[in-house]
């Protein structure tokens, strides 16, 4: 039996368009095509009665964390489930041979990212999960997913914050909102490669197996 895992076809190309589209969220607001968009899959808890939403109303401390912290169980299971799906079928090959020219000087990191990086536009946690699965499985190293994190961090799930909860500021914002999003992307990159940076400058500084050895031996010489 074929492992398609290992083969890039045009199921691979096909899956990872699918999902890539999914998440960007273009889709949020495109009539009966929304049906395919990652936020309206996921839905929303509804209210229960007249009380409200799921996690009610003027809560505090560890109990609003709690409740808080377990809307974002069906989010993150389900991109997880997603996300193995598309990548039993390619999508993560695909990605990488997509997306390593650009993602690889831009920011020295692999292609195989790609699909985290698309997901971390809408959701953080989505992409958060994503970024520790990629490095649990070896496809990220430590640098590496430094590097990846330094980019999340800054404008967090841009698209949602900036046009969801930053919606109230828009109208006053003094740029338009094709502005705001290029100007959050470039601190991102920027952000990125400073850390980039500050992570080669460690590793030219640090000493290599060899002088290791040559301190060692002059050490036992001595």
């Amino acid at each position: 039996m074929k492992d398609v895992e290992h083969n890039l076809t045009w199921r691979g190309w096909l899956s990872f368009a699918f999902i890539a589209i999914s998440f960007s969220g273009v889709l949020a607001s495109a009539g009966v095509l929304s049906a395919f968009d990652f936020q309206t899959l996921i839905g929303n808890f509804g209210k229960i009665g007249d009380l409200g939403p799921f996690s009610g109303k003027g809560g505090t401390g560890a109990r609003e964390g709690f409740l808080f912290g377990l809307t974002l169980v069906p989010t993150v299971m389900f991109a997880l489930g997603m996300i193995r799906v598309v990548e039993s079928l390619g999508a993560l090959l695909a990605a990488e041979k997509l997306i390593r020219p650009i993602l690889k000087p831009l920011m020295g990191l692999p292609g195989v990212t790609g699909l985290a990086l698309v997901s971390s536009m809408t959701s953080s946690d989505v992409g958060s999960a994503m970024t520790k699965q990629l490095h649990d499985s070896g496809k990220l190293t430590d640098d590496e997913r430094t590097i990846f994190v330094s980019y999340q961090y800054a404008a967090s799930a841009t698209l949602t914050n900036t046009i969801d909860c930053g919606a109230p500021l828009l109208g006053i914002a003094l740029l338009p909102i094709g502005a705001v999003l290029a100007i959050e992307l470039f601190v991102k990159i920027l952000g990125a490669n400073v850390v980039r940076f500050i992570l080669a400058r460690q590793a030219a500084k640090a000493p290599t197996a060899e002088e290791n050895e040559t301190d060692i031996s002059m050490g036992g010489a001595a």
